[in-house]
């Protein structure tokens, strides 16, 4: 599956109107912290309406001395102007140019308190700004750390990954919240600690994205959009330009996430008003036409580049069962981070958002995550909801981001996901088997011997199901005790790949090649353990072991090369695929003579 590229029109407008601003392009004076002083008057940009910045006045109030960090100094100022005073400090208003006699000073970034009767606000100074474009210019790889590294912390999390407590600061950054559109409040409360651990507040449907012409030129203090996914269904954030030159623009005045290096869709906007609130004021915006993408989101601003193409994971959804079928394109963002997360929310947002959809639904799930250079990952799977449970799409959408995020948490391979394709049939009924019992008429056994398991399913609200599982004994099964473990398919992995390689991070090919090995749970799988050790290297498993090669691997135990299991799995057989999903487990023991 190749990355569906932007139509030759949009790269052709993109391109002339790159060529055109580079040959106007001035550059832009500034004005150090050092030299503002309390009372000095000046004028910042924003826009309240449309597309074209209107002047506010600004009366400087004091500089705040590490207000934003060591060395981070905020400059506070009084804002001016009957449209501000007006609406106040407002979200997507952070980014908006601060000017002093005509030098750019900084980005208004800041409000203070929560109802302030007063349109105040701390300004970024713009030397803190453009030392993003400083980094940006490093001879290094920063995209490749961004997409590979699953464990930097946000500026919302602990290190160790708990979300922190919330501390009361009344200097706080001026939002720049990601519209959640065409996504209903059910998907967003599902995943809304998921959203805030990784410092995101959604807000439902005020704005849009498209890719509609906006022919008026990007400006210091014109609205600008980052965007995490695009197409059915968006996710974007808005704040404004504070700085441009020829190749890049700066903006916010803050971070979005501070995941550093990024590559986020970079689009033109329109604000179609801005909303006054004591309690939560903000602009209401229309992200339009493309110009490039956002590639740094640091401490002190986000950074854009102008016809930077962004990278982008295309997805299709199909969903079958109804009286037609629906299709779902678009795109998401490619992050370690946050991908996961977004094919989680879109998956259970376009499922959740049917009328088929109902308590008692059983989906279907079959497709394919498309890596470049690797076999695709196959996504194949049956959910139905359990008794006390998670209804059955929010079990689909957490199994797929279950397998994003593996992909992506390797330390050696940086994944190239290009591609995922997705079909999901719909059955209107609970489709859910608890395995009730298991049994074999043998006690005793022989090496070479072929033996049936039988196990008793019992439906949700049905009549028993008997289901008869053969499985041959290997020749070479040792003399004594042999474990059977009759289970779900979901066990069996826990079991095998689960609990043993918990904390375990695997390179990419290996990666792949145990999610393509995991087990479907719409069949009852029959497993022979075996008392002697096994060891497991990679995705490659060694059964078996005989002590003494046992002795001379010992240095590899516990590494992460190497993972060695009590018992060894010396044979495997499932039933047929059956029309419900299987839970649950039991032992049988019977003794090879």
């Amino acid at each position: 599956m190749r990355r569906a590229p932007l139509a030759s029109g949009v790269v052709y407008s993109l391109l002339l109107s790159f060529a055109t601003f580079a040959q106007t392009f001035k550059p832009v004076e500034t004005i150090p912290v050092s030299q503002i002083r309390p009372g000095m008057h000046g004028i910042a940009y924003t826009v309240f309406e449309g597309t074209k910045p209107e002047a506010m006045q600004v009366e400087v109030l004091g500089v705040l001395k590490n207000a934003n960090g060591p060395k981070g100094d905020v400059i506070l100022v009084r804002l001016g102007g009957k449209k501000a005073e007006y609406t106040g400090v407002v979200a997507g208003m952070s980014g908006s140019p601060v000017y002093f006699d005509g030098k750019l000073a900084g980005a208004l970034a800041f409000r203070i308190g929560e109802f302030s009767k007063e349109p105040i606000a701390g300004v970024t100074p713009i030397a803190e700004m453009l030392e993003i474009s400083a980094l940006d210019r490093q001879p290094e790889s920063p995209e490749t750390d961004a997409k590979a590294s699953v464990e930097a912390p946000t500026r919302t999390s602990t290190p160790g990954g708990v979300p922190s407590a919330n501390y009361a600061n009344y200097l706080k950054p001026i939002e720049a919240p990601l519209v959640f559109n065409g996504f209903s409040e059910s998907a967003l409360k599902q995943f809304a600690p998921q959203f805030a651990a990784a410092g995101i507040v959604p807000v439902m449907g005020v704005g849009s994205v498209s890719n509609a012409k906006q022919p008026e030129p990007l400006e210091p203090g014109s609205a600008v959009s980052a965007i995490l996914v695009r197409g059915d269904m968006d996710i974007a954030a808005t704040c404004s330009v504070t700085y441009m030159d020829a190749v890049h623009l700066l903006a916010c005045g803050h971070p979005l996430m501070q995941f550093g290096s990024v590559n986020l869709p970079m689009t033109k906007a329109q604000v179609v008003a801005t909303l006054a609130s004591p309690l939560n004021a903000f602009k209401i915006v229309n992200a339009t036409e493309p110009v490039g993408a956002f590639v740094q989101d640091r401490h002190t601003g986000i950074m854009g580049e102008f016809g930077k193409k962004p990278d982008m994971i295309p997805v299709t959804l199909n969903i079958h069962g109804g009286p037609s079928t629906k299709q779902f394109h678009y795109e998401v963002l490619n992050n370690a981070h946050l991908s996961p997360l977004a094919m989680m929310a879109t998956v259970f947002n376009a499922l959740h958002g049917m009328n088929e959809y109902g308590e008692d639904i059983t989906y279907r799930m079959n497709g394919r995550i498309s890596v470049g250079g690797y076999p695709d990952v196959g996504v194949e799977n049956m959910f139905a909801a359990a008794d006390g449970g998670q209804p059955a799409a929010v079990l689909a959408a957490l199994s797929l981001g279950d397998r994003f995020s593996r992909i992506y948490d390797n330390p050696y391979n940086v994944p190239d996901i290009r591609g995922v394709q997705l079909d999901f049939d719909l059955v209107r009924d609970r489709r859910a088997a608890r395995l009730e019992s298991a049994r074999t008429d043998l006690t005793e056994a022989r090496p070479g011997d072929d033996i049936t398991i039988e196990a008793v399913l019992r439906p949700y609200r049905g009549e028993g199901i008997l289901s008869q599982v053969p499985i041959h004994i290997q020749r070479s099964t040792s003399k004594g005790p042999l474990r059977i473990l009759v289970s779900d398919g979901d066990t069996l992995d826990r079991i095998r790949h689960g609990a043993p390689l918990l904390g375990r991070r695997l390179d990419l090919p290996s990666t792949i090649a145990l999610l393509n090995k995991q087990h479907v749970n719409n069949r009852v799988y029959v497993s022979l353990l075996e008392g002697d050790p096994e060891a497991m290297v990679g995705d490659k498993v060694m059964p078996t072991l005989p002590l003494s090669v046992m002795n001379v691997m010992d240095g590899m135990r516990g590494t992460q090369d190497m993972v060695v299991l009590g018992e060894s799995s010396v044979g495997e057989a499932s039933s047929q695929a059956l029309d419900y999903v299987v839970s649950g487990a039991q032992v049988l023991t019977i003794t090879i003579k």
